[in-house]
């Protein structure tokens, strides 16, 4: 069931009259079902000819959007067929697209468009979203979207929003603007007070959930730069421990492989305290020791730290999560029977936004034989020219344990989530 728009939700549907109409702010804040509600409109009342829907991928614009449209309206007026690529809704054929490389752009081209419904914006490469522009031709045209904050420096904010014709604030005001650089775009900034259907408690998981960088442009809706130290949350005093706990399993343990770079494993564990713990470290650094080894000798080197390991006790950590690009020493791997080798999920700003928010909470600590992780963190920066440029990237300098250590944690997620204190999923609306 889903509620009727109040506030600013209401304002914001009344409000998007103009041929661009972006709803951007906090996660969980009702942009996306106020979106969806002028969506809906738009496809019974706008100009007749073809639409299209967009995500960063089909799956999640059928995560985020089709599903809930589905859910609103019913499956006898929405349905979406996979295979075609398309969605019926209220007897229109709309097609779908996902914009997650720069080859996208190629899947508008040729299109007369009479509207559109794009969902996370920002995750789109620029010439997408130019294109795509270009193909509302049909009179009476417009476009609906939706996304959160990225840096102030994103192609997003400094080329559209920053010159939006209509602005509703997030304090609820509405600012006007003319002139020959304005756009014909209304924009409508949301944060979380602006749903009113929250509970108390769920808000504040939700907000523990988040920190630093993320926290200000995920719950406080702020388009703010990606500048300094990624895990500024970090403490010697408090992160840094001596002992571990029992562990009641070993999720994985997560290798960053290198040649002329030093090849790293941090085996990850879970504690009896619902803490994770970085437990062990394995590094080998060509460059120290003025020889390199093979795939071969990385494996049964690993091999030996692993069995050695005392902690573990004859166990082996449940997955063994590898650089994805070292397919090599995956193969190795493979020959030699190691357990649960996998690719790491190497999404790296989903990864870090995992260990910002367990550090920041709490819920990750490391041992003081970790040495290579202890004495990366407190340098592992924002590249400066990356953060110029509008994008969020880190610096690529001594980060071999903190790739190790992302791809153990994030990748086995799903061993320890239901162990660590609760905090909710992510989702964009």
């Amino acid at each position: 069931m889903i509620a009727p728009l109040v506030g600013k939700q209401a304002e914001s549907v009344r409000l998007a009259t103009a041929r661009g109409n972006l709803w951007e702010g906090s996660v969980r804040s009702s942009k996306t079902v106020s979106s969806i509600f002028r969506w809906l409109q738009y496809v019974r009342r706008g100009p007749q000819g073809p639409l299209l829907m967009v995500g960063k991928t089909e799956r999640t614009l059928k995560r985020n959007i089709i599903d809930p449209i589905i859910e609103m309206v019913g499956r006898s007026r929405c349905t979406y067929r996979s295979g075609a690529g398309e969605v019926d809704l209220f007897d229109r054929t709309i097609y779908t697209a996902g914009a997650h490389d720069e080859r996208s752009a190629d899947k508008v081209k040729g299109m007369t468009l009479a509207g559109g419904y794009l969902d996370e914006v920002t995750t789109y490469p620029e010439s997408f979203f130019s294109m795509f522009t270009t193909r509302l031709s049909i009179p009476g045209a417009q476009w609906f979207g939706t996304t959160n904050p990225e840096s102030k420096n994103h192609w997003l904010m400094r080329d559209h929003l920053s010159r939006a014709s209509l602005h509703l604030t997030r304090d609820g005001s509405v600012l006007r603007s003319s002139g020959d650089d304005v756009l014909d775009l209304h924009r409508f900034s949301f944060q979380l007070d602006d749903n009113p259907h929250l509970s108390a408690d769920y808000l504040a998981s939700l907000k523990r959930g988040y920190v630093g960088l993320f926290y200000k442009r995920y719950i406080l809706g702020e388009w703010v730069a990606a500048e300094g130290a990624i895990y500024d949350m970090w403490d010697d005093d408090r992160h840094i421990v001596d002992t571990l706990p029992n562990m009641i399993r070993w999720p994985g343990l997560g290798v960053d492989y290198g040649t002329t770079n030093p090849l790293v494993g941090l085996l990850l564990g879970l504690g009896e305290d619902r803490r994770l713990y970085l437990a062990s470290e394995y590094r080998y650094d060509s460059r120290v020791s003025r020889r390199a080894m093979t795939d071969a000798e990385y494996s049964a080197a690993l091999r030996a730290h692993v069995r050695g390991y005392q902690p573990l006790a004859g166990q082996v950590p449940a997955w063994t999560v590898v650089d994805p690009s070292a397919a090599s020493f995956i193969t190795q791997l493979f020959r030699d029977g190691w357990p649960g080798v996998t690719q790491a999920d190497n999404e790296v700003l989903p990864g870090i936004r995992a260990i910002g928010s367990l550090l920041g909470n709490d819920r990750l600590r490391v041992h003081s034989s970790c040495r290579g992780w202890i004495d990366e963190i407190t340098g592992y920066s924002w590249d400066p020219k990356a953060t110029a440029q509008g994008r969020d990237e880190p610096l690529k300098q001594d980060d071999h344990s903190m790739d190790a250590g992302r791809y153990a944690v994030y990748t086995t997620e799903s061993l320890w989530r239901g162990h660590i204190p609760t905090q909710p999923q992510e989702v964009t609306r």
